[in-house]
């Protein structure tokens, strides 16, 4: 296990003391706690490959720092324009985890020998192959290799007949028989070679089995995941089973943080797809079987005292993706104790925040919070600052900070 982080209030002050030349808002990465979650996700993989989800990252030099570890393998990208980029600075095996519309990216993948020997494709039907080949039709000089394709599964859990339908509207390809039509079609199209497949089971890696002060709703949560988890390795398994009796595979990818321990346990997946956990967001705060300690953050200026017990940072409005709710929204971290004002929450322009911590809030202090989810901070600030014990390290660009919105 990684080793007992310090209290609140120790944290505080080694932040505060790192970052005391920035003026905020601003955000860090601890690269101690980003080291120690590097770590427990490897002891969780039991000697799987762990392929590192870009999307839970977006900072090049940060993805540099995770594959340089052992137990690290390849990329897990968003977008085929973020892998073409992630194949000319010198990355490789890049798996793009989401089928791609963009006809111009496609061209520029099959002109480059570099990037086809670097990036793998996600497809989950026909017409994914035939807007491929319109696309690549015509490349000057002709398509300079194969282009490698991953076939997407369908994880969610159903049941009910299919009246009960649990987990992300990913694939439209659940059945064995299914998938290996579908890797037939790539197989027979002389423009593709099959290398994965892939199935993510967001019901389990991305739902907290443990939700603060929700026994009941946990304990259900632990049944669906556990019935979901032994459907899933029963048909996974006989997916790869009859797609390897028509091709060898490269790779089979399933899982995220909150799945390893029930994903690697499978004989039929080679490789688990982690990345959240190295950030630890507070979304994955409510996991029985591991506890990450909090890596990326960002501080906020105290700018106002409105009332004896309020204190206003300046922004703070920077809600994640998904159904909107008050779990989309940042938590206020350092000091703890800190609350938002339910009729103005995260704003815009400034946050109100309260509770009695709040009347030693003086204006210029800083109050640092963690994000819902773990990249989706990176699309808010243009810097990381790298911080090592109680100094600041490096500066280091996120995918905005070099001119890359790749969503």
């Amino acid at each position: 296990m990684p080793p007992t982080p310090p209290g609140p209030e120790a944290d505080r002050r080694r932040l505060d003391t790192a970052t005391a030349a920035l003026e905020p808002p601003f955000a860090a990465v601890d690269l101690d706690a980003f080291h120690a979650n590097a770590a427990d996700l490897t002891r969780r993989a039991a000697g799987k490959a762990i392929r590192v989800a870009s999307k839970s990252v977006r900072c090049r030099a940060l993805l540099e720092e995770v594959l340089s570890r052992p137990g690290y393998q390849g990329i897990l990208g968003f977008t085929l324009p973020e892998a073409l980029w992630l194949a000319a600075e010198g990355f490789d095996d890049i798996v793009v985890a989401y089928p791609s519309a963009d006809r111009v990216a496609y061209a520029e993948l099959a002109a480059d020998a570099t990037a086809l020997a670097a990036v793998t494709v996600m497809v989950d039907s026909t017409d994914h192959l035939d807007l491929i080949e319109k696309s690549v039709a015509g490349t000057p000089g002709g398509q300079a290799a194969p282009i490698r394709v991953c076939i997407d599964i369908d994880a969610a859990f159903v049941a009910a007949g299919g009246r009960i339908r649990i987990g992300a509207r990913r694939s439209p390809l659940h059945t064995p028989a299914q998938v290996a039509a579908m890797a037939r079609e790539v197989l027979r199209r002389d423009g593709f070679t099959l290398v994965g497949l892939m199935a993510y089971e967001s019901q389990i890696a991305g739902v907290g089995d443990a939700p603060p002060g929700r026994p009941l709703r946990g304990a259900a949560i632990r049944a669906m995941q556990s019935r979901s988890a032994r459907e899933l390795a029963a048909r996974r398994g006989a997916i790869v089973e009859a797609v390897r009796e028509l091709a060898p595979l490269e790779f089979v990818n399933g899982g995220g943080t909150g799945s390893i321990e029930r994903t690697t346990a499978e004989d039929a997946v080679t490789e688990i797809a982690a990345g959240s956990g190295l950030y630890q967001p507070w979304l994955f705060d409510s996991y029985r079987a591991f506890r990450g300690r909090p890596a990326a953050l960002f501080a906020l200026p105290v700018v106002r005292r409105p009332g004896p017990e309020t204190a206003t940072a300046l922004g703070g409005g920077y809600p994640a993706s998904g159904v909107a709710g008050k779990d989309r929204l940042p938590q206020p971290y350092l000091p703890p104790g800190l609350s938002y004002d339910p009729n103005e929450a995260a704003g815009e322009v400034q946050t109100p925040l309260l509770g009695k911590v709040a009347a030693s809030l003086r204006v210029g202090d800083r109050v640092w919070f963690r994000h819902t989810k773990a990249g989706e901070l990176c699309e808010r600030f243009d810097t990381l600052h790298l911080i090592s014990g109680d100094e600041v390290v490096r500066s280091v660009p996120t995918y905005r900070g070099e001119g890359k919105t790749f969503l």
